[in-house]
């Protein structure tokens, strides 16, 4: 199977007094470099009519030149790449540009493959790896029919994840699958509306955050008008990963704060597995917030036990198992005077391949404490996700091979507690995707592709 599974950040942006947007997008991408570091790439929308690209390999701060934010244009889209499995190369990096539409995508469609056969039979070929062509081809197709008909025609035709941002008829065209899977706000102020993955690309520019476009629903806007409709809503599902770990803890994602939701995810970590305990130690970075209320139901210290070096990106969304081994030792460094003859617990946002925490589990027992106990505020991930997280098959994922029990003594660990699945839901309290803990998938591909592969032989 073909995969293209991406955890991207976006940024749709119109000036409504004629200035030029592209310093907000950059400074967007900047606030959204953690959601890829893979590429970044912007495109606005010149006054003479025409579609200007910039985009390249690497982080934001080294693929743009000071000229390139200088391109005058009221209308722009922007986005940065999440490392995936193989190598990144250009003809991948977004926005896309097809037959004079651009697009910006955060998600994955379940249903990718399929449209490359469509598509291949109509003897249009893809030009990259990455689904936001075929979105890209599908606006063509009903492009002379208007938005609303683009939109909805392509709702109909998509199976998965995706809130995307385009340039379209000259307009700016933002829309979100029907069940609201990935996030997607947006904000205004006297001079611009922008929306964006994340409320922080709206913080950085002195945007006001004004809610989430919900599923189903699209927006077209020319810095004049803007016109919103609900094409297709369906029962929302939003991406439970995305308060566990992917967003920024003081960003809002479907009007929840993920760093009031992390501090609650800790606090209920605590009620359901209490534990004996001399110290609480984060995995840095997206724990400290549950870390913090877990150790403040047993009274316990909270300390940086561990210490990372800023310079190294996320282990997890580095491209292949090796990279990311090697990378523990580069990314942490443990606190002799905080872990030594302690018993320590510390708290983790997550365990997809266990092999990162294993590493890190060695790192703090050579230090010298006493007793690991591992508390992680997601329930074991056992199925694939085909909405956009870097998870495609059951065998990379330790808890679809081991028991909680097997995981434990793989990891080094004295004891392991999951948050559980009626926790996490609890907790958050908004509705969930939830198909990498229990296979719930809410698309109908989505299921389809999970059976195809926990049982090849049987699908043929």
């Amino acid at each position: 199977m073909e995969d293209t599974n991406e955890e991207c950040g976006m940024v749709g942006v119109v000036s409504k007094k004629g200035l030029s947007v592209t310093p907000l997008l950059y400074n967007a991408l900047v606030a959204l470099q953690h959601r890829g570091q893979d590429a970044a790439g912007f495109a606005v929308l010149t006054p003479d009519g025409k579609i200007e690209e910039r985009k390249g390999l690497g982080l934001v701060r080294d693929v743009f030149r000071e000229d390139d934010l200088g391109i005058e244009g009221t209308i722009g889209i922007g986005h940065t790449r999440y490392p995936t499995t193989g190598k990144c190369e250009m003809c991948d990096v977004q926005p896309t540009l097809y037959a004079g539409i651009a697009v910006a995508h955060n998600g994955h469609l379940a249903n990718y493959v399929a449209l490359k056969k469509r598509f291949a039979k109509m003897g249009r070929n893809y030009m990259s790896t990455v689904d936001t062509e075929p979105i890209a081809m599908l606006l063509d197709e009903k492009r002379t029919e208007g938005a609303e008909s683009a939109v909805r025609y392509l709702m109909k035709t998509l199976d998965g994840a995706y809130s995307d941002a385009a340039i379209f008829e000259s307009k700016l065209l933002v829309f979100r699958d029907p069940h609201a899977i990935r996030p997607l706000v947006w904000g205004e102020n006297e001079d611009f509306v922008m929306f964006a993955s994340e409320t922080v690309a709206l913080d950085i520019n002195d945007i006001p955050y004004r809610g989430m476009l919900g599923g189903g629903e699209m927006a077209l806007l020319d810095g004049e008008s803007v016109i919103r409709k609900n094409i297709m809503p369906k029962e929302p599902h939003h991406c439970m990963f995305e308060y566990v770990y992917f967003s920024r803890p003081d960003s809002i994602i479907n009007n929840l704060s993920v760093y009031d939701a992390r501090k609650r995810l800790g606090a209920e970590l605590a009620r359901e597995h209490p534990v004996k305990a001399d110290v609480v130690v984060p995995v840095p970075d997206t724990s400290r917030q549950a870390a913090a209320s877990f150790a403040e139901a047993f009274k316990l210290p909270v300390e940086e036990g561990l210490i990372k070096n800023r310079y190294i990106g996320r282990t997890f969304i580095m491209p292949n198992q090796q990279a990311r081994s090697a990378a523990v030792r580069l990314k942490l460094n443990p606190v002799k005077e905080v872990l030594e003859g302690k018993r320590v617990v510390l708290i983790d946002d997550s365990i997809v391949r266990g092999t990162t925490l294993r590493g890190i589990v060695s790192l703090v027992r050579a230090a010298g404490a006493k007793e690991v106990h591992l508390r992680i505020t997601c329930p074991p991930i056992k199925a694939p996700c085909f909405y956009g997280v870097d998870m495609s098959t059951y065998s990379e994922l330790i808890a679809n091979e081991k028991s909680v029990s097997e995981i434990k003594t793989y990891l080094g660990a004295n004891s392991l507690g999951y948050l559980s699945i009626e926790g996490l839901k609890k907790t958050l309290g908004v509705p969930l995707c939830t198909g990498c803990l229990n296979e719930d998938y809410p698309t109908e591909m989505g299921r389809q592709l999970a059976k195809e592969r926990k049982w090849p032989s049987e699908c043929g």
